[in-house]
C-alpha cells in the first residue's frame, strides 16, 4: 500500500512519501482506497483535465438515509460534467460575476484587521482568525443573516467529514443531520433573499435561464463548504509554515508587494485539499497508467505541489515564487469559480497580520487535525 491515511505520522507530513512515490512512478494504485493516484504535477494535471475523467457523483447509500447529503451533491456545480455542468457554471459564473468579489474587498480588509487586533496578546489564530473570516465572508455573500451564521460552521464541518476514507456510522448520520438543517435553512432565505446578495443574483433569471430551487441551494452549499474550509486551512496551515520559515515571514513584513506571490504560495506548499477524485467515463491513459470506465482516479494534489520537475526546491517555502502553477484551485472545466475570492480574503489576512502583529510568533505546539483528505490545524497558538 503507498500509504496509510490515517497514520498519524504520514498525516503530520506527508510529503516524504509522497517523494518517495514520485520517484517509482507518476500513478499508483492504492488498494486500501480503491483507486489510482496520480502524483507527479504531469499526471495530476491530466487527471483534472482529460475529458474521458469527469465528477461522476454516486449517492451515499442506503440512498434513503441520506436524502439531504445526495440531493446537495446531485445538484452540485462540483458534481456534473456537461451539458448539465456548462448550463449550471454559466448560470453561477453570471450571478458570481456581477462584482460581488470586489463588492466585499474593503469590507473583509476590515473584518480581518478587527479580527486581527481582537488576536493581539495571542490566542488561537484558527479560532480568533483562520476560522471567522471567510464564514463571515460567505455568509455576507450570500446574505446570511448575523443572528444566524454561528450555525455555518458546524453544519459545514459535518458535512465534510463524508470526504474522508473509513468514516464511522455517528459522523455519517450527524453529516445527513447537517445537511438536511442546512437544506431548509436556505429553502428559507432563498424565499426572501437580502438584497444585493449572490443569493439575490442566483434566484434571478440569466438569458432566460435559472437554477431550480435544489440547484440553488446546492450551489450555496458548496461555495460556503469549499470557501471556508479550503480558506480556513491555507490561512492555518500557511501562518504555521511562515512562523516556522522566519525568513520568509520577514520578507513578508518588509515587503507587502510580495503578498500576492506569498498568497499562491501558501497554498502550494501544504496543500489544504490533498486528494481530488474523477471517474472514467472511457477508457483513459494517464502516464502510462490505464483507467477503465467507472473506475476512479485521484489527483494527489499536495505530492503535484511538491513536484521538483516543475517548482525549483519544491520543499521550500518561497513567497516570491514566480511562476508558481499550482493546481490548488483544480483545473480544466472544474476550476475554482470562487478563487478570486479565496485570493482576496487570504491576502487580507496576511496584511493585517504583517502589519497589526509583526512579531507574531508561535505560543506553543499547534495540533493537527486527523484526516488526510482535507488538511488542517485544529488548534495555532500564537503570541505577538
Amino acid at each position: 500500500m503507498p500509504f496509510d491515511p490515517r497514520d498519524p505520522e504520514f498525516v503530520a507530513d506527508p510529503y516524504p512519501t509522497f517523494a518517495a512515490l514520485r520517484e517509482q512512478a507518476q500513478v499508483h494504485v492504492h488498494p486500501d482506497l480503491g483507486l489510482a493516484i496520480a502524483v507527479s504535477h504531469t499526471a495530476s494535471s491530466e487527471v483534472l483535465r482529460h475529458r474521458g475523467l469527469g465528477r461522476i457523483w454516486r449517492d451515499a447509500t442506503p440512498v434513503e438515509q441520506f436524502t439531504s447529503f445526495n440531493l446537495l451533491h446531485r445538484n452540485s456545480l462540483l458534481e456534473n460534467e456537461p451539458p448539465t455542468h456548462t448550463r449550471l457554471r454559466r448560470l453561477v459564473s453570471a450571478a458570481f460575476g456581477r462584482g460581488h468579489t470586489e463588492r466585499l474587498r474593503p469590507w473583509v480588509e476590515e473584518l480581518a484587521g478587527r479580527l486581527v487586533d481582537d488576536l493581539k496578546g495571542g490566542g488561537d489564530l484558527l479560532e480568533r482568525l483562520a476560522a471567522p473570516l471567510p464564514v463571515e465572508v460567505i455568509a455576507q455573500l450570500l446574505g446570511v443573516p448575523e443572528a444566524d451564521r454561528p450555525k455555518l460552521v458546524p453544519w459545514s464541518n459535518a458535512i465534510v467529514k463524508m470526504y474522508e476514507y473509513g468514516l464511522p456510522e455517528e459522523s455519517r448520520r450527524k453529516a445527513e443531520q447537517a445537511a438536511g438543517e442546512f437544506v431548509a435553512y436556505l429553502r428559507d432565505l432563498a424565499a426572501e433573499p437580502a438584497p444585493g446578495s449572490l443569493i439575490e443574483d442566483l434566484v434571478a433569471a440569466h438569458d432566460g435561464e435559472k437554477l431550480d430551487q435544489d440547484e440553488l441551494v446546492a450551489t450555496a452549499v458548496l461555495f460556503l463548504m469549499a470557501g471556508h474550509e479550503a480558506t480556513v486551512n491555507v490561512i492555518g496551515n500557511g501562518v504555521l509554515a511562515l512562523m516556522r520559515n522566519r525568513a520568509q515571514w520577514q520578507r513578508l513584513v518588509d515587503d507587502p508587494s510580495l503578498l500576492p506571490t506569498a498568497v499562491e504560495e501558501l497554498i502550494r506548499y501544504d496543500a489544504p485539499l490533498q486528494m481530488f477524485e474523477r471517474t472514467a467515463t472511457q477508457e483513459v491513459t494517464i502516464a502510462g497508467h490505464t483507467v477503465q470506465p467507472g473506475e476512479k482516479i485521484a489527483a494527489l494534489l499536495g505530492a503535484a505541489a511538491r513536484d521538483p520537475e516543475v517548482f525549483d526546491q519544491p520543499d521550500t517555502l518561497d513567497v516570491g515564487r514566480n511562476p508558481n502553477p499550482h493546481l490548488g484551485f483544480g483545473a480544466g472545466i472544474h476550476y475554482c469559480v470562487g478563487a478570486p475570492l479565496a485570493r482576496v480574503e487570504i491576502m487580507a489576512a496576511l496584511r493585517a497580520l504583517t502589519t497589526r502583529m509583526p512579531d507574531l510568533d508561535l505560543a506553543g505546539e499547534p495540533e493537527r487535525r486527523p484526516e488526510f483528505v482535507i488538511r488542517g490545524l485544529r488548534t495555532l497558538p500564537v503570541t505577538g
